[in-house]
């Protein structure tokens, strides 16, 4: 089953929620598989950077199906691909914690991107939104 609007919107309000708690401000982007946006959410007081950051971050995961820590090891480990892969998508990839990947039925049906916080605390806030889902 393809991740919907509604999904999206679940992952986002969850995300914010942690947020909440944490104290911070952050913005929530959601893609599908083939990394296109279904969905951002950025809170009231956000970083003005952080819908790129966040849709980056979610773009990255789902088109290299790895979360942010696995994106960050990828360009540790090889550079010239991450170099090729980065250019090779609509947008910037963002590695580190702060996205994670979204499966159904153990396949991946899109990412998302958290932006905002500390690493992470992007990635609880991550985390809280996939959860919601």
């Amino acid at each position: 089953m393809p991740l919907t609007l509604a999904d999206a919107q679940k992952a986002i309000t969850g995300a914010h929620a942690k947020a909440g708690q944490l104290e911070i401000r952050v913005t929530a982007a959601i893609v599908d598989e083939g990394g296109l946006l279904i969905a951002l959410g950025r809170m009231d007081g956000a970083g003005s950077l952080t819908p790129q950051i966040a849709e980056a971050k979610a773009v990255g995961a789902a088109m290299l199906q790895r979360d942010g820590a696995g994106l960050a090891e990828l360009a540790k480990d090889r550079p010239g691909f991450f170099s090729v892969a980065d250019r090779l998508v609509r947008v910037p990839i963002v590695p580190g914690l702060g996205s994670v990947l979204i499966r159904r039925d153990g396949k991946v049906v899109g990412a998302m991107g958290v932006s905002g916080g500390r690493p992470e605390q992007d990635i609880e806030c991550a985390e809280a939104g996939l959860s919601s889902i």
